[in-house]
């Protein structure tokens, strides 16, 4: 009978195969050959799950090398497919309008007891082994995790989605779209706030919101870096870049008036306007910018503070390409252009941007 099914098969026969393979299946469920053509027929009627679990299973516990061989050959196949239809698909995902514009995608976080489970369909959505699919998920924070064309990062962002896979993509336009104020100082706090800042072409002004409208407040460590002499293994003197300290930001996000309010420690004038800090001129900035920081606090108790920035720019810094193209719209005195300022960007940005997507 096993015969006759493989004629069935080599006529294109499939109706006649199925019901040889029904009968085959009661007599002899463990055959080998009954369990590969079973997996042929679910090859060729589209249930490749089901035909790549046989295939797998004759690999895992048949000796016989010519089943082995065909099942490999049907592996292939499998692939082979998914591969062109992955292709395709991905190709007409950017022929649409403004799907080749620069983008990145990011992984959330996901707690451990997930992670087994969604590594396993990540592998499989990517094309990784599952040790390494594990390593790139994030249990805490954003993970950078590829950079291309957004018709591509939207493609695989929606297929990890519906695995139950954290993720989102973003646009490096929506990103520069967003308007940047440097913040000088407070000049009234109530009922409403009202800031003295500058623009993206250095004008003074000044900006009244409501406390109520800022949505999120982003802050993050930026690394100074000097050049210092330091004595190598052989008693050489040589220049070494290292970090001597760290300039401290904070963003205020109002995404109704798509704007992002940039606050950092040695740009705010903490002598100037309202008085938040009593005796600012004896006190270190330091100490300046933790009692504004506590301030803003108290003015914004319910408002989602992101503070993971720096795990962020662990998986971010060696994207240049894609980091030069952000303006940065920070303005801290550096002897090199450094990666961190345009991350920092990134970061709030992303947030920022994401606020819409989950609305």
């Amino acid at each position: 009978m096993i015969e006759q099914v493989a004629i069935a098969f080599e006529h294109k026969d499939y109706q006649t195969a199925a019901k040889l393979l029904k009968q085959l299946q009661k007599e002899s469920p463990d055959n080998p050959w009954v369990q590969f053509y079973l997996g042929r027929l679910h090859e060729v009627s589209g249930k490749r799950q089901n035909a790549e679990k046989i295939y797998r299973q004759l690999l895992r516990d048949t000796t016989n090398t010519k089943i082995v061989a065909l099942a490999r050959q049907g592996l292939q196949r499998i692939q082979e497919m998914e591969l062109e239809e992955r292709q395709r698909a991905i190709s007409q995902a950017k022929s649409e309008p403004n799907n080749t514009e620069l983008g990145v995608l990011v992984l959330e976080p996901l707690s451990n007891e997930l992670k087994t489970e969604a590594s396993r369909k990540f592998a499989q959505i990517m094309q990784l082994d599952p040790y390494t699919a594990r390593l790139l998920m994030p249990s805490r924070g954003w993970r950078l995790y590829r950079t291309g064309q957004v018709g591509e990062l939207k493609f695989y962002g929606k297929q990890l989605q519906q695995a139950g896979i954290p993720c989102f993509w973003a646009t490096i336009a929506q990103i520069q779209q967003i308007q940047v104020y440097q913040v000088k100082h407070f000049q009234e706090s109530s009922p409403q706030a009202t800031i003295v800042c500058r623009n993206d072409t250095n004008q003074l002004g000044s900006l009244t919101f409501d406390w109520s409208e800022v949505t999120a407040r982003v802050v993050g460590l930026l690394p100074i870096f000097e050049q210092v002499v330091d004595v190598d293994p052989y008693h050489k003197l040589e220049w070494k870049t290292q970090t001597q300290d760290y300039a401290q930001f904070c963003d205020l996000h109002i995404p109704g008036r798509r704007c992002i309010l940039r606050f950092y420690d040695n740009g705010y004038e903490f002598q100037q306007g309202l008085e938040i800090i009593p005796q600012a001129s004896q006190n270190t900035i330091r100490i300046n910018w933790n009692n504004l920081s506590s301030w803003i606090n108290q003015q914004l108790p319910q408002v989602k503070i992101w503070s993971d920035f720096t795990s962020f720019a662990d998986t971010t810094l060696d994207q240049t390409e894609m980091l030069s193209h952000i303006k940065s719209h920070i303005n801290l005195f550096r002897r090199e252009q450094s990666n961190w300022d345009s991350a920092f960007h990134l970061y709030s940005g992303l947030v920022f941007v994401k606020s819409f997507v989950d609305q």
